[in-house]
């Protein structure tokens, strides 16, 4: 059966036509390439993948153009029984991109029509060409040419790929003239760049108890500062059992760590406003300025789509092994607390995760299990699951028809302290998708009244 799309292509081998299909990829919106399966999508085993990794990453850097740095992921994966080579690209920023030696040219630049790579017609290539973005962060001049990169060289040297002499280039860090751009401002030891990580007392911005700054100094140092002081302020629960101490934490650490780089990386940083980060009571918020890339929409967001607001910077954290490969932190974070937990503007985006509910531990002389403490809500709507149910079911027999607020204080939490699980996990938006209890969720209400505080 041909499952090839608008966002898949199947290659049975490497062929002398990749640049076509990858740079329709970059004109459209993103997709993958597998090689090693064929069209009727039976894969069959690659021999010397490495040299084939190589040679396709070496044909994409010398035969595309614009540059493609931080938009395309080069990986191995299991299919069919069979290892193969996945090729993920997200949507360009800097579109036409076309095969270098045809040029802006119907025989160089191409889209994703259906399954399918098609030429350019010239008027279109026009367009595209006169909307070309001019103010990303690698065309903005540095406020200052004076940098230096001693902890981002230290960072590199950890991973045992320490930058060489033109590493500003090769990172794309110059503008034309060999001027420092905006992206080697922020990744420079000394910079004008600060965020911030505030806590409030209570669950609105009245009574600031803490105003942590992290900045000043490259973006990667600052990012680790964010997510070891967050880290800190996740773990607030712990309880003592018969044979070890057990701490709880308040929200998912993998949702919260994949909204702060993200919204780090993709923030919009022409304006010099910074993410920040905000701590409450009964909740934390993570907002990034800016809303959807242009070409972009919420389906496509929720979906995985990946299109790097500052692939430069994504280029860094994905080196660095901050980012796991393209398109993957908006579906964790989906997966865990839903799509209700993202607010989108025009401006920015905001995400909100509420404290999971406190946890009672049964003493190991009882049962060795872990039995939550819920709240009314979740406590409800666990009485009601029996078998499995839409969230439109669920809400239909709760009576409830505010979404937003059944996410909030009945899904998300159930969600998030493995009360109850989803019936696809691997297609958190799917049409499909259904929710049951998880034998947690059933010890829950099963009213064991052996727990202790």
């Amino acid at each position: 059966m041909n499952n090839e799309s608008m966002y898949i292509e199947y290659k049975l081998d490497l062929t002398k036509d990749l640049e076509r299909e990858i740079v329709a990829f970059l004109n459209t919106k993103g997709g993958k390439i597998l090689i090693g399966v064929d069209d009727a999508g039976i894969s069959v085993q690659l021999n010397n993948i490495d040299n084939l990794q190589l040679a396709i990453k070496d044909r994409i850097k010398n035969n595309i153009a614009p540059s493609t740095l931080g938009l395309v992921d080069i990986l191995t994966s299991e299919f069919g029984g069979n290892t193969i080579i996945e090729i993920l690209i997200s949507v360009g920023l800097d579109k036409p991109y076309y095969w270098s030696k045809y040029g802006l040219t119907p025989k160089g630049c191409f889209q994703r029509i259906g399954s399918s790579s098609e030429p350019m017609s010239p008027k279109k290539i026009s367009e595209l060409y006169s909307r070309n973005v001019t103010n990303s962060l690698c065309r903005i001049k540095s406020p200052t040419q004076e940098l230096y990169f001693e902890q981002l060289k230290i960072y590199y040297e950890g991973i045992s790929r320490p930058l060489k002499g033109q590493f500003a280039r090769t990172l794309e860090l110059l503008l034309d003239d060999d001027y420092y751009n905006y992206a080697a401002y922020l990744l420079s030891d000394e910079n004008g760049l600060s965020m911030k990580v505030a806590k409030y007392e209570g669950i609105d911005r009245i009574n600031l108890i803490e105003n942590n700054e992290f900045g000043y100094c490259s973006l990667i140092k600052a990012t680790k500062q964010i997510l070891d002081k967050v880290g800190v302020e996740n773990v607030t629960h712990s309880y003592i059992t018969g044979k070890e101490r057990i701490e709880h934490n308040q929200w998912n650490e993998v949702a919260v760590r994949e909204a702060i780089i993200n919204a780090i990386v993709h923030n919009d940083y022409r304006n010099e406003v910074p993410p920040k980060v905000e701590v409450f009571s009964d909740r934390i918020e993570i907002q990034s300025n800016g809303g959807l890339p242009q070409g972009l929409n919420e389906g496509e967001f929720f979906h995985g789509i990946s299109v790097p607001r500052n692939k430069e910077l994504m280029r860094v954290f994905k080196d660095l092994g901050l980012v796991e490969q393209l398109g993957s932190g908006i579906p964790r974070i989906v997966s865990k607390y839903g799509e209700d937990c993202f607010e989108l503007s025009d401006n920015y985006i905001r995400i909100t995760f509420y404290k999971a509910n406190a946890i009672k531990y049964v003493t190991p002389q009882v049962t060795p299990q872990v039995t939550p403490q819920v709240t009314p809500q979740v406590e409800s709507m666990l009485l009601i699951l029996d078998g499995e149910l839409s969230r439109a079911e669920i809400q239909e027999v709760l009576n409830l028809a505010d979404r937003k607020h059944f996410s909030q204080h009945y899904l998300n939490p159930a969600l998030a302290d493995n009360l109850i699980e989803m019936t696809i996990p691997d297609k958190p938006k799917s049409s499909l998708q259904k929710y049951r209890r998880t034998s947690l969720g059933r010890r829950c209400i099963a009213g064991d009244d052996s727990t202790l505080e």
